[in-house]
């Protein structure tokens, strides 16, 4: 079972709305890099198909009081407190995060939300907890930075219960769609993406990974992620950038594709997307 059980103090006069707004200030100063995170996390958020997906995960679930519910890789804590809201006062939602700044957010969230749950500094190898200790897991766009997913997922089949849930939620990076730009040049930045991200196109391999850990699968959906312009151009920029350092887009040609992107957002002519899968698991009675 986890230990070392931790209730944050509670302070109902510190509203999420204004963490978020104090972040998002430091974010758009350019003063505080992690901020700058924290708001791109808050974004995606908020865009409707990242919503379905979490409300189809978290029904897929169904936690209910009284479990035990570990989310792996927690970032701000937004479904950790989700999970806080389901197992009530006799289960326990637990987040790991192996980011320290990442985790003073999303406890400072916690805190703020009056939840009761826990955050853990922790990755998806090493889960510090005992066989068996949990009813259900969720983890959610971890499994494309993971250069071992086979390790990640057996571990998670290790904290599980007999009859333990799990639903792994991730991109697949080769089904985006960037519009519009040239072609040729859009294609070559994929690629390098592809190829600089550990496993990019984890969404399409997420039920076979489960498959070889011993789950059983009991479902699977999907989502075409739609990224609006506030939210898309942090990523461009972040990918273009890579690209032109990387030398496979010269900086001109990145230029020109902004350039094409805004005169289409400008327009209304304008779409970035990424499917999502997901994969509900259930492991079998031992």
């Amino acid at each position: 079972m986890p230990s070392e059980h931790e209730e944050p103090a509670r302070t109902p006069s510190f509203h999420l709305d204004a963490i978020a707004a104090e972040r998002a200030a430091a974010a758009t100063s350019g003063a505080d890099p992690m901020a700058v995170l924290i708001a791109a996390l808050d974004l995606q958020a908020a865009l409707p198909g990242i919503r379905r997906i979490r409300r189809w995960a978290h029904e897929a679930l169904a936690v209910d009081s009284g479990e035990w519910a570990l989310d792996i890789g927690s970032g701000t804590g937004s479904e950790v407190l989700e999970f806080a809201r389901r197992v009530g006062p006799a289960g326990e939602a637990v987040g790991i995060e192996p980011n320290p700044a990442m985790l003073a957010v999303a406890r400072e969230r916690a805190t703020a939300a009056g939840a009761r749950c826990r955050f853990v500094e922790a990755d998806a190898y090493r889960l510090p907890f005992d066989d068996d200790s949990f009813d259900a897991v969720r983890c959610e766009r971890v499994y494309q930075h993971l250069d071992d997913p086979s390790a990640a997922t057996a571990e998670i089949a290790r904290v599980l219960r007999p009859d333990g849930r799990v639903v792994l939620v991730d991109s697949d990076w080769q089904t985006a769609i960037l519009h519009p730009g040239d072609t040729e040049v859009v294609a070559r930045m994929t690629t390098a993406m592809l190829a600089a991200t550990p496993n990019a196109r984890s969404g399409r391999a997420l039920r076979g990974l489960l498959v070889a850990a011993g789950f059983e699968i009991d479902d699977m959906g999907s989502e075409a992620v739609i990224f609006d312009p506030a939210t898309a151009r942090p990523m461009f920029d972040e990918v273009g950038g890579s690209a032109v350092a990387r030398a496979v887009i010269t900086e001109q040609e990145r230029d020109e594709l902004v350039a094409a992107i805004e005169a289409g957002i400008e327009a209304g002519d304008y779409h970035l997307s990424v499917t999502m899968f997901a994969v509900l698991g259930r492991l079998p009675s031992r």
